[in-house]
């Protein structure tokens, strides 16, 4: 019992600099936000109020994984839009990373810079603001601002597909 006891104390004074503790739970409030996209403009989650999205975090503009994920999200970007879901990526790179990137495979939704890494550290992204890159992770939010999925192990070739057959079954409930 007192091992319990200081391990839980130790725990709880060790859990700032241990960064976030995963991924957000289902039905959780996805915290709210205000992000850079690709051409300079501030894209936040309160402008989103009212709407379901799914926010997809990705490591690097450009590597392989990455451009197969957001092709597929591009290629199937119209289902998204007919079931009223907005899609937005975020990562750390800079927002010219990010335009090239989404200039370069056409994509037709904003990709976010998260340079300060806050975001993906309250999400379960990266466990700290120095992280180099952020995990592959994504939330399917709905438009009451919950958490109505998460994806904490993305296959960038399936992970379109994924999502939208959950959309489907949300809205089958």
């Amino acid at each position: 019992m007192r091992w319990a006891r200081l391990s839980l104390v130790f725990l709880s004074a060790m859990a700032p600099l241990l960064g976030a503790a995963g991924p957000l739970p289902e039905g959780s409030v996805f915290p709210a936000w205000e992000l850079v996209d690709q051409f300079g403009r501030k894209v936040s989650s309160k402008e989103l109020a009212g709407k379901t999205y799914l926010i997809w975090f990705y490591p690097k503009a450009g590597t392989p994984g990455c451009t197969k994920e957001g092709c597929e999200l591009r290629d199937n970007f119209e289902e998204f839009k007919k079931l009223g879901v907005q899609v937005v990526g975020v990562s750390f790179d800079t927002p010219e990373e990010n335009a090239a990137f989404a200039a370069r495979h056409r994509f037709p939704f904003p990709l976010l810079s998260d340079s300060r890494r806050e975001l993906a550290v309250k999400v379960g992204a990266a466990d700290t603001p120095e992280q180099g890159y952020p995990r592959r992770i994504s939330y399917l939010v709905g438009a009451d601002g919950r958490v109505l999925k998460v994806y904490p192990q993305v296959n960038p070739e399936r992970h379109a597909r994924e999502v939208l057959a959950d959309l489907h079954a949300l809205a089958g409930k």
